[in-house]
């Protein structure tokens, strides 16, 4: 599986695209500002978009998509999300009035897009993958996404706040590679608290809940561009006094847009 960063900030600056990660060439999971990167040709491959939750950051580039490929396609993209993240797309973006209505253009029979409802636990077999839906726990309805690559799963937390659940379900699974948000540096965590978001301090305490002898590259993402530096040197900080495993810091590293794996 081949796993492509368009984008994995939480803001946009020059260099810095919103979250939207590219699979096998067919598969977008959340599609944020990076989505504007790609070529014609490319877009026209996907025919899967996975939505974490119906955030601007993560769906701004949906609709623009939907309507640069347009004319070269001749069948629906397929938009996979839970029943509220569908209903919030449907009430504030693909409503005819800030947005056309691609769920019947050019026809209702014929349409350009095409909503799947998912539920959290549900695994989908979508291109040839296996994709688990994980919880998330957000200030809209949300979920993550963990998906089985040749050398173990890609595991995406999505944004979120404190998510037990999450990592009881992480503990499970054969990792490849782990990536958590960590939006707000900890002069703010009681905006991350309110936001349900990540600080350095709370991305402690969640990694305190992976199982020890778990090892694999945990990449940050989510972290507005302004903040990126402080957000690293505070995880750096506090990763270099927290054990793991055989008392060992974690293998924590940035995410960049343009990075791609081979899992």
């Amino acid at each position: 599986m081949k796993v492509r960063v368009l984008g994995c900030s939480g803001a946009i600056a020059q260099g810095c695209r919103t979250t939207s990660f590219l699979l096998d060439g067919r598969i977008l999971i959340d599609a944020g500002t990076g989505v504007g990167d790609l070529t014609l040709a490319e877009m026209r491959q996907i025919d899967h978009v996975l939505l974490t939750h119906a955030h601007l950051d993560h769906v701004a580039a949906l609709p623009l998509m939907l309507d640069a490929v347009s004319s070269l396609r001749s069948t629906p993209v397929q938009v996979h999300a839970l029943p509220a993240t569908i209903a919030a797309l449907q009430a504030h973006i693909f409503n005819n009035v800030i947005w056309p209505d691609f769920s019947c253009i050019p026809s209702a029979e014929a349409p350009l897009l095409a909503y799947t409802a998912l539920e959290t636990g549900q695994v989908l077999q979508l291109a040839g993958l296996n994709i688990e839906v994980l919880p998330a726990i957000h200030t809209v309805p949300a979920v993550g996404y963990a998906v089985q690559g040749r050398t173990g799963w890609w595991a995406f937390s999505g944004d979120t706040g404190p998510n037990p659940a999450f990592w009881q379900r992480i503990n499970q699974l054969p990792l490849a590679m782990l990536v958590l948000e960590t939006a707000f540096g900890n002069h703010e965590s009681a905006l991350a608290q309110r936001s349900l978001h990540l600080s350095p301090h709370t991305l402690a305490q969640e990694l305190a809940q992976l199982a020890p002898g778990r090892h694999c590259p945990i990449y940050i993402t989510h972290t507005k561009p302004s903040e990126t530096q402080l957000i690293l040197e505070e995880v750096r900080r506090f990763d270099a006094i927290t054990p793991h495993g055989q008392a060992t810091p974690h293998d924590i590293r940035w995410l960049q847009a343009g990075d791609a794996f081979d899992l």
